[in-house]
């Protein structure tokens, strides 16, 4: 018995790792050549490809633009890396939709955003509910809870660089890392699956052309 046990543990540690492996396999959203994974909403800005980067371009008179992908996902770890113009506010939304699930209608759900430093505000990281709610991580009405969460965002952002961003879908949990520190942890049921999307916010009527770029965008589907 005692080695028919011992065996047994044998084929379960030979075995496991092969499991966790499969479980654990990440995917480009991005393929390096085209954007026919993507489809672009709401807003005109202009998405192009230099290299291994997604670069957004502002476009003056325009809303909030979103190149979104074409799946849909619920729980998920995706991580990628970003840099921005110190001028233009972005973000990436995870779990969005679009109003009155028309292809067409307004991009919605949540944003993790992605601020600069002139905004003074050091939020990059924290989460924004869309055309919904607004700000849900801090919550825009507490002021105290803004104020830590821009010290501790100061501290990690880079400024001019290419920042590492991490976000965990898992449930009611969504929980956000900027350079690997934590930054988020919302508890909200209110949308538990949707596309991924880049945004280019409006700038209003800026002529001059602002960008934003993402590369090595990749996610882990995980179990529900």
């Amino acid at each position: 018995m005692k080695l028919k046990f011992a065996i047994g543990l044998m084929v379960i540690a030979l075995v496991a790792p092969i499991a966790i492996a499969e479980e654990s396999e990440w995917v480009d959203l991005f393929n390096g050549k085209d954007l026919d994974n993507w489809v672009q909403r709401n807003g005109v800005a202009k998405y192009h490809i230099d290299g291994d980067t997604i670069v957004g371009t502002s476009v003056p008179n325009t809303g909030n633009s979103f190149l979104c992908t074409k799946d849909t996902y619920k729980n998920f770890i995706l991580e990628f890396e970003f840099m921005g113009h110190p001028d233009l506010n972005s973000g990436v939304q995870v779990r969005s939709e679009t109003r009155g699930k028309n292809p067409d209608g307004r991009v919605n759900g949540y944003q993790v955003e992605l601020e600069q430093e002139s905004r003074d505000r050091w939020w990059s990281g924290g989460i924004y509910d869309e055309a919904r709610r607004g700000w849900i991580y801090p919550h825009k009405d507490d002021e105290e809870a803004g104020k830590k969460f821009g010290e501790q965002g100061e501290k990690c952002w880079k400024v001019g660089e290419w920042n590492t961003i991490r976000v965990e879908a898992k449930g009611d949990h969504i929980d956000t890392w900027v350079n690997g520190e934590h930054r988020a942890k919302l508890v909200d049921d209110m949308t538990p699956e949707g596309f991924i999307a880049l945004q280019v916010h409006g700038v209003g009527d800026k002529e001059e052309p602002m960008t934003v770029k993402w590369r090595n965008i990749r996610i882990q589907v995980l179990e529900d």
